[in-house]
């Protein structure tokens, strides 16, 4: 699974960088002074946090999005190395990173749940 991203910003970078090697997602932490990256090793699934996984979540619905495309339970799994039979699993995230307003319906008149894409809330 490789991954590039030849123009965008540093953290555009970052965030392909941790799905390539399916690292937990890194943390932002914003003042009025810098930017800072918090970086975190390599974690199991059933080792990351609720809020690292839906942080995760959401940082994978922004990069799919500046890469002109949705996220979707199968780009989920495969951001988290998990099979198809963990689709539930992935399916409890992205109702927790909808619930927490981090991501949104591509299309909120498309009744289906199978087919769902997602995009950031702020696209």
């Amino acid at each position: 699974m490789n991954s590039v991203i030849l123009q965008g910003s540093g953290i555009d970078k970052v965030v392909d960088a941790a799905e390539v090697f399916q690292l937990p997602a890194p943390e932002f932490r914003v003042d009025n002074v810098r930017t800072t990256c918090v970086l975190y090793g390599q974690r199991s699934f059933a080792r990351m946090s609720r809020e690292d996984r839906i942080r995760a979540c959401y940082q994978h619905a922004c990069l799919r999005y500046v890469l002109r495309d949705t996220m979707s339970n199968q780009s989920l799994r495969n951001r988290f190395g998990l099979p198809d039979e963990r689709a539930e699993t992935v399916s409890r995230i992205l109702r927790d990173t909808l619930d927490a307003r981090l991501v949104k319906l591509e299309d909120p008149a498309s009744g289906s749940k199978k087919y769902a894409r997602y995009v950031p809330f702020w696209a």
